[in-house]
């Protein structure tokens, strides 16, 4: 893999200011933020008052502690549009989740916050190691998913070439890459699995291809996921992170030379660590639930919003700026069998320890009389699945060992297993409700 690290004057000077700088500047924009939401969202002002807390009560960054949180419900709860902060016709875009759990979540972007979106995917692209000219090869998902239009913009203000593909059409994908040759392509780690298995069935070596970097996003995936990745591909993988409540992708991003966890882009996004359960504020350091709070945004500013993402805050390396651990798990998509708590990519990690076995795969929760039972369906990597007993044995002893649960192992044929063209469905819940 080629050396990407940043050349001198790459980088803008925000990346590379001192902490008292940043935080200045934080505070500065977060009473911004604060007094916009009060004065322009009425969702805000009466979250605001029924909490008795008032923007002028933000003196230091730690006063933000004494603002209310806020949640998916609660944009759930004001659908479509009684979060904004600025008339409905001051908006140029709309996006929204899929809805498939609840009604939609709905974001609104101004023409100032689209520009600060592109710039700041820009950065990521950048601190990711794709340069001014490059090809991008865009398969996150297009519509009202931020992914595809998140990538887009910030390519095009990075002076990248766009491929905008899209999700789906694997076989069409990879005839696109081996003809228009893109250096970077921006995927779900899941899919980009989906990518390799095809180039493999055409038979085309995907360590030739000209791809160089994967900014992968959208999903957990673990380091194990990204050795398999590189090593397949040479080619480095590097995470982006974001959420549509927030922004979009480009919140936060590994840098290309360290790949040690994701420096958070803090001049635009504060962040919090706290209890999941008792939402008091952590110390940087120690594992909690990850909480933003905008610092920029016009169309839709968000106060404190619990993400759901379990990571931990860390001094920064690449960039002054703080980073982040990889996302690993969700506090809601936490599996608790048995008395024990279970993330996938801790079930990921297992499997790409076993040799004979594809990194494909889902976990299907059942209950037999009173006990809650875990089955773990997998692909082997070449078949018939009869040849992979031995692997399922293997599998199902790292899972006792490393993560403390028993389960069943069902080896599947390679190829049988749903493909996801956006994120990955990892969890089926067949347990009665109630």
């Amino acid at each position: 893999m080629e050396d990407l690290a940043p050349r001198p004057g790459d980088l803008e000077p925000i990346e590379t200011a001192s902490r008292d700088e940043i935080a200045a500047l934080q505070l500065e924009r977060m009473k911004w933020s604060l007094r916009h939401a009060y004065d322009n969202s009425p969702f805000y002002r009466a979250r605001f008052e029924a909490a008795g807390v008032h923007p002028d009560d933000l003196t230091t960054l730690a006063d933000l502690a004494k603002f209310p949180f806020t949640t998916k419900t609660d944009l759930r709860d004001t659908y479509p549009f009684g979060m904004f902060a600025v008339p409905r016709e001051k908006l140029c875009r709309i996006h929204a989740s899929s809805g498939t759990t609840g009604k939609p979540t709905v974001v609104g972007y101004t023409a100032k916050d689209i520009d600060t979106w592109a710039d700041l995917v820009a950065r990521s692209i950048r601190a990711s190691g794709g340069r001014r000219g490059d090809i991008v090869h865009v398969a996150y998902g297009y519509g009202l998913f931020t992914g595809g239009l998140g990538a887009h913009y910030g390519a095009e203000r990075l002076g990248c070439t766009v491929v905008p593909i899209s999700g789906g059409m694997t076989e069409r994908q990879v005839t696109l890459m081996a003809d228009f040759k893109p250096r970077i392509i921006m995927v779900t780690p899941s899919y980009m699995l989906s990518i390799l298995d095809e180039f493999r069935r055409q038979g085309i070596d995907p360590r030739e291809s000209s791809l160089a970097v994967g900014i992968f996003g959208a999903e957990p995936w673990t380091n194990a996921m990204r050795q398999e990745i590189e090593t397949a591909f040479d080619m480095h993988a590097v995470d982006i992170y974001g959420l549509s409540e927030v922004m979009g992708p480009g919140v936060a991003n590994e840098c290309v030379e360290s790949k040690d966890g994701l420096h958070i882009w803090e001049d635009h996004f504060y962040p919090e660590i706290i209890n999941p359960e008792t939402g008091e504020v952590l110390p940087d350091g120690e594992i909690g639930e990850l909480v933003f709070t905008t610092l920029t945004k016009e169309g839709l500013p968000i106060i404190r919003y619990r993400t759901r993402d379990l990571t931990r805050l860390l001094p920064g390396t690449a960039r002054s700026m703080r980073r982040m651990e990889k996302i690993t798990g969700r506090s809601d998509d936490m599996i608790i069998l048995r008395g024990v708590n279970v993330f996938p990519t801790q079930i990921e990690e297992q499997i790409l320890k076993c040799r004979a076995l594809a990194p494909h795969f889902q976990i299907e929760l059942s209950r037999e009389g009173r006990m809650d039972m875990m089955t773990v369906h997998v692909e082997c990597l070449e078949g018939p699945a009869e040849r992979c007993s031995g692997a399922g044995r293997e599998l199902a002893h790292h899972i006792k060992s490393v993560v403390g649960v028993s389960t069943r192992i069902s080896i599947c044929d390679p190829g049988t297993l749903a493909r996801s063209e956006g994120k990955a469905k990892r969890v089926i819940d067949n347990r009665p409700r109630g």
